[in-house]
């Protein structure tokens, strides 16, 4: 039987949901890493400053077009609170902030079957939603839209 397969409940666990948002002005980074704390900014490196906050622990990616991507949170709602507080603390800056089209763009999520399964054939069966590509990534990639 499939079920004496696993030990326990399977669990799905959401591990990051990244989300966008736009701040509604042009930005100077160079004066944002000068003045906001956890910052970080290597324009040969990345053309974006790099912001992280504890609570909810997230980072954003804020770029000079005032285009800011957040990663690293638990759910829906702490992405949202977390580009919230990551825009606040561009207002607080002087920036003219405004908080539009916040956007869910991706959620990753784990999910422990505890029992085996063949990616390549679930991928097969699957491949108008699926991509498997196992020298590249370990993991099936299931895209729902």
């Amino acid at each position: 039987m499939v079920g004496d397969i696993g030990k326990g409940p399977a669990t799905l666990s959401i591990e990051n949901v990244v989300s966008t948002v736009n701040v509604g002005c042009t930005l100077d980074l160079k004066a944002i890493v000068l003045h906001a704390r956890n910052t970080e900014y290597n324009p040969e490196r990345f053309d974006a400053v790099m912001m992280r906050i504890k609570e909810p622990k997230t980072t954003a990616l804020v770029f000079f077009s005032g285009k800011m991507v957040c990663t690293g949170a638990k759910t829906e709602q702490q992405s949202l609170l977390a580009a919230r507080k990551h825009a606040r603390i561009i207002q607080k800056l002087g920036f003219d902030v405004k908080f539009k089209g916040f956007r869910i763009q991706n959620m990753v999520a784990a999910y422990d079957f505890k029992f085996p399964l063949n990616l390549m054939r679930l991928s097969n069966s699957h491949s108008k939603f699926s991509i498997y590509k196992a020298k590249l990534f370990a993991g099936l990639i299931y895209r729902t839209k």
